[in-house]
């Protein structure tokens, strides 16, 4: 993994939307500074968290983590759980299975090795023998069977 200059932490990159307040914000940056481990390997300035709450202690509650990071798809995590503590956990595991995921499909498996070795010349020697076939007789067809 190659060294970000400025990384990305819970405590720089996160907003509090609806449902909170500003008061809010440090609380919920505790509880998500487990984050910050997965979150290091993005710039701080390419990376942005938006937490919220819709109906906050309602029995309906929906907690939402939206998280943007530059060049990647938006991820969007939810949780319904009653207890508002519960819930902020829930949006945060979420959160750090999904970039895990995203992570592991976007880098290949034990990533050092692999992108520090040349092509294959397998697979080199194959392009080459297609260039070397002669080229198809432009007088004979194929017969269509009927």
């Amino acid at each position: 993994m190659s060294a970000v200059a400025n990384p990305a932490t819970v405590a720089e990159c996160l907003r509090v939307g609806a449902g909170f307040s500003q008061g809010d914000r440090n609380w919920i940056a505790e509880q998500f500074v487990t984050l910050d481990a997965r979150l290091a390997s993005f710039h701080a300035d390419a990376t942005e968290l938006e937490v919220s709450v819709k109906d906050r202690e309602a029995r309906g509650q929906k907690v939402t983590l939206e998280c943007w990071i530059a060049g990647r798809q938006k991820i969007v995590t939810t949780s319904a759980e009653e207890d508002l503590h519960a819930a902020l956990n829930d949006v945060r595991d979420d959160l750090r299975r999904r970039l895990n995921d995203a992570k592991t499909r976007q880098e290949p498996r034990h990533n050092k090795h692999l992108r520090d070795l040349p092509q294959p010349q397998s697979e080199l020697d194959a392009d080459e023998d297609q260039e070397n076939l002669p080229a198809a007789d432009p007088t004979r067809v194929e017969a269509e069977t009927v």
